[in-house]
C-alpha cells in the first residue's frame, strides 16, 4: 500500500462486504475498512458466539489479500471474548486485526491484547472522541499500550463518531486528541474517522435531489492543512453513506421497512440523495427516473469511473421492474462509488 490508508467504518453485513469485494484492485489496496459487528444484548451465548463466527467468517473471505480490522465497539464482556476466539479460529493467515480501546471491559481488552500477541497482527487502539477532548483518554491509552508486548505494533483509530453542521470544531478536538495520542508510541498506522452522512428522512426527499454537506470532508481538509509534523501520515477514515450511529442499532428480527429508500451519491461537496421506492406500482418507474436524476448532476463521474456508476446508468436506461434494486443493492451501490472516489480525491489531493 502507498501512502495512508483509508478507513471506512462499514457494518459487516453482506451490501457493504460484497462493495469491498466489487473494488477496482487499485482501489482495493488503498482500503483497510474498519467492520463493525452490531450489539446483540440478551442473545444466548451459544447462538451469539455461532452469529459471531459467521460474521467474522464472512468478512474474513473478503481479505484475502488486503489487511482490515474488526470490532465489536458496542458489546459487552461476552461479545468481545466471543470476537477474540473467533479471530483466533481463523488461525494466523487471516488478514482481519482486533481492536481494543480504553474504557472497554478490562477482559475484553485482555482477549484481544492476547490475540495481537499470539498472531503477532497488531492491533487496533479506537479511541472515541464523541465531543470535547477529554485529556485523561490519554492516560487510559498510555495504560492500555503498557500491556502489549514490545514487538506488538499499535493502529490508532482515533473515531470521532458523528460530524455534522452541528460540531464545528470536530478538527479542533481530533488536532488536541492527536497532539496528546501521537506521541505515545510509535504508531504503526493512525488515521481519523468521523461519520458525516446524515439520518434521511421522507421529508427530505419531497422536493427532488436533497444535497447534504459532506462535513466530514470539510473537517479532513481542515485537518490535513493543520502545521503539524504527523498530518501527513494520518489516514482518512469515515462511514460510507450511512449515519455513524446506524452501526449501534441492534439486528432486526421484524421485516418489511418504510415504503421508500435512498439512491446515495457523492461528489466534492455533497451527499445527493434521491427517493426510491421499496413497493408499490410506480416502483421501477420512479427508481429510473431517479437514477436519471442522478446521471444528469454536473458532478456524475460517468459510467466508466466504477461498478457503482455503471448500476445507476443501467438503472437510469433499463426498462421493466428487474435492475431497480432494493434497499441492500442501494447501500451496495451507494458504498461502492463513494469508496471509490474518496480514494481517487485522497490521492489527488
Amino acid at each position: 500500500m502507498s501512502g495512508p490508508p483509508y478507513v471506512p467504518v462499514l457494518p459487516a453485513k453482506p451490501h457493504a462486504i460484497t462493495a469491498y469485494q466489487q473494488l477496482s484492485p487499485t482501489v482495493q489496496r488503498a482500503v483497510v475498512p474498519l467492520w463493525n459487528l452490531p450489539p446483540r444484548h440478551g442473545t444466548v451465548p451459544d447462538l451469539l458466539s455461532a452469529r459471531i463466527r459467521a460474521d467474522t467468517r464472512a468478512v474474513s473471505k473478503a481479505h484475502r489479500h488486503h489487511p482490515g480490522w474488526v470490532d465489536a465497539p458496542f458489546g459487552d464482556e461476552t461479545q468481545l471474548r466471543l470476537l477474540a476466539s473467533a479471530l483466533s479460529e481463523l488461525g494466523r493467515s487471516s488478514l482481519l486485526r482486533p481492536v481494543t480501546g480504553p474504557g472497554r471491559p478490562e477482559r475484553g481488552q485482555a482477549a484481544a491484547l492476547e490475540l495481537a500477541r499470539r498472531r503477532g497482527s497488531g492491533i487496533g487502539i479506537r479511541v472515541p472522541v464523541p465531543g470535547e477532548w477529554d485529556g485523561a483518554v490519554a492516560h487510559a491509552v498510555r495504560e492500555l499500550l503498557g500491556r502489549l508486548d514490545p514487538a506488538d505494533e499499535a493502529d490508532l483509530l482515533l473515531d470521532l463518531g458523528t460530524v455534522r453542521g452541528d460540531r464545528p470544531d470536530a478538527g479542533k478536538e481530533a488536532l488536541r486528541a492527536l497532539d496528546a495520542l501521537m506521541p505515545l508510541t510509535p504508531w504503526r498506522t493512525a488515521a481519523v474517522l468521523g461519520g458525516g452522512f446524515p439520518e434521511v428522512s421522507a421529508v427530505m426527499l419531497e422536493q427532488g435531489l436533497c444535497f447534504e454537506p459532506r462535513s466530514d470532508w470539510h473537517m479532513w481538509r481542515e485537518l490535513s492543512a493543520a502545521a503539524r509534523d504527523y498530518v501527513p501520515w494520518l489516514g482518512h477514515g469515515d462511514y460510507g453513506v450511512q449515519p455513524a450511529r446506524f452501526l449501534g442499532r441492534e439486528p432486526s428480527a421484524g421485516r418489511g421497512g418504510p415504503p421508500w429508500g435512498v439512491l446515495r451519491y457523492t461528489t466534492a461537496e455533497s451527499f445527493v440523495l434521491a427517493k426510491v421506492l421499496a413497493r408499490g406500482e410506480d416502483r421501477a418507474a420512479v427508481n429510473r427516473a431517479a437514477a436519471r436524476k442522478i446521471l444528469g448532476l454536473p458532478d456524475f463521474r460517468g459510467a466508466a469511473a466504477g461498478v457503482g456508476e455503471s448500476w445507476l446508468r443501467d438503472c437510469a436506461r433499463g426498462h421493466g421492474a428487474a435492475g431497480t434494486g432494493n434497499a441492500a443493492m442501494w447501500l451496495r451501490v451507494g458504498n461502492l462509488q463513494h469508496m471509490t472516489y474518496v480514494v481517487r480525491s485522497l490521492r489527488a489531493a
